[in-house]
C-alpha cells in the first residue's frame, strides 16, 4: 500500500510539472502571436505611408 501511495504522489508531482510547463508554453505562444500581429500592423502602416509619400 505504501508503494501505491508513493507512486500516486510522484505521478501527481510530475503531472503538476507538466501542467505548469504547458501553461508557460501557452503563454509564450500567446505573447509571440500578439507581438507578431503588432509588428505586422506597424509594417502595414509604414508601407502605406511610404506609398503615399511616393505619390
Amino acid at each position: 500500500m505504501e508503494n501505491l501511495i508513493s507512486f500516486i504522489r510522484m505521478f501527481l508531482s510530475y503531472a503538476l510539472v507538466v501542467v505548469i510547463a504547458a501553461a508557460i508554453i501557452a503563454l509564450a505562444v500567446f505573447i509571440g502571436i500578439k507581438l507578431r500581429k503588432s509588428k505586422n500592423q506597424k509594417e502595414m502602416i509604414q508601407n502605406a505611408e511610404g506609398s503615399q509619400a511616393e505619390s
